[in-house]
């Protein structure tokens, strides 16, 4: 447990920014800005998305239901492009209807995320997605160096869960509450899942994360929604953290 007390302040700088909402204007180094819808600082990254002629009809209905999302996210160029890439290969995640999947073969993870939120830059984030409606509504995965081999040399499932929470996915001023940990493996790799909830002035966010390690990589993925959306949304937020995936690179 001291290992992961240790690892807390890059954690902590790689993580924390995407745990709750940022207000303001953002300015990154290459000029672009971060813009905010419900003090979310967002900034949209285009994709492509490959889609047979057969789907047309269902892509001209997602176009129509989701015109709003586009009006209020910025950055989105054309042609669309996204560095990731998205080709199937054999540890992909599983395509399930109304998902998409993502697969970083570089850093060596993929996961699903649900179709019509987009990819956005936030500084210290590897990999964040959002409902720019629903800001709250996002996934975010990020790695850090380590020396260890299994996650279960951190501690066990509730240990490493309290302290990401406290230390980490939640600022200190937020209350917290851990609901559940557990731990099951993949393919011989161990991942910790845990369930909680982080308390604002003005917003409960109910939260899913799973943490692994692998390619000498500590992983985590963190997604969740406004506490008020949560009967709604839970099991889709399921689909994604149960979808995360680590493999060697």
């Amino acid at each position: 447990m001291a290992a992961l007390q240790n690892s807390m302040p890059s954690l902590h700088h790689t993580l924390f920014t995407n745990s709750f909402p940022q207000r303001g204007l953002q300015k990154l180094s290459h000029g672009a800005f971060l813009c905010c819808k419900t003090s979310v600082s967002l900034h949209v990254r285009g994709e492509h998305l490959s889609s047979p002629p057969a789907a047309s009809s269902s892509s001209s209905q997602f176009q129509d239901s989701c015109g709003r999302r586009r009006m209020i996210a910025v950055g989105i160029t054309a042609p669309l492009v996204s560095i990731v890439d998205r080709t199937p290969i054999a540890f992909a995640a599983e395509t399930k209807k109304g998902f998409l999947p993502v697969t970083d073969k570089k850093d060596g993870y993929t996961f699903l995320y649900p179709f019509g939120w987009q990819e956005v830059v936030i500084e210290g984030q590897d990999k964040v997605f959002k409902d720019v409606i629903e800001p709250l509504e996002s996934v975010s995965v990020n790695m850090i160096p380590t020396s260890k081999q299994d996650i279960r040399d951190f501690g066990s499932p509730q240990e490493v869960a309290e302290t990401l929470i406290k230390k980490v996915l939640a600022p200190p001023t937020q209350k917290t509450k851990l609901i559940q940990a557990g731990e099951h493996d993949v393919d011989g790799k161990t991942y910790y899942t845990f369930e909680f909830v982080t308390q604002a002035p003005n917003y409960t966010r109910h939260a899913l994360t799973a943490v692994s390690i692998g390619n000498g990589k500590f992983y985590t993925l963190t997604t969740g929604a406004n506490e008020r959306r949560w009967d709604k949304m839970k099991e889709r937020l399921l689909t994604v953290v149960d979808s995360f995936k680590i493999f060697n690179v």
